[in-house]
């Protein structure tokens, strides 16, 4: 007899992308500013929001056209940023944010989207970021450096 899977143990950093992503998954479903949303989350408090969620939120909202142009290129010509699910578009963005301009080692970027699109959204889903995030980081400047974050 196989026991029950254990949820996995989320560390703190994990915690902060999900709830980063809840963030931009709710002002795109509501049609607000992710930064708008952001606030009304801190000001709530419930659960508190960490400092890295809100580097997020504010990282993905301040590149995001950037970002969506790094997707699109890699996606099937037949697919558009627009046609992915909105966790898997959330996930891909804060992956895409944290890969071109975070401090995080790329694949742990990868790696945290993709749990959290495996726990989240469909059963293809997982595959599919996967495959989107590898071509990113095949595209990426190897020397390209993430620019200075300001205080």
């Amino acid at each position: 007899m196989t026991e029950p899977e254990r949820p996995r143990s989320l560390s703190t950093r994990s915690k902060a992308r999900k709830r980063a992503l809840d963030i931009l998954f709710e002002a795109e479903l509501r049609g607000n500013d992710p930064l708008e949303t952001l606030a009304a989350s801190t000001d709530r408090a419930d659960p508190p929001v960490r400092d890295y969620t809100a580097t997020l939120v504010r990282g993905v909202a301040s590149h995001r056209t950037e970002i969506d142009r790094r997707i699109a290129s890699c996606m099937a010509t037949s697919w558009t940023v627009e046609r992915m699910p909105r966790v898997d578009r959330a996930a891909a963005r804060i992956a895409v944010y944290e890969i071109d301009f975070g401090e995080v080692p790329d694949p742990v970027a990868v790696a945290e989207a993709v749990a959290l699109v495996g726990d989240l959204s469909t059963d293809d889903s997982p595959g599919y970021l996967t495959g989107l995030l590898s071509a990113v980081l095949a595209t990426k400047t190897p020397d390209a450096e993430p620019p200075a974050q300001s205080a």
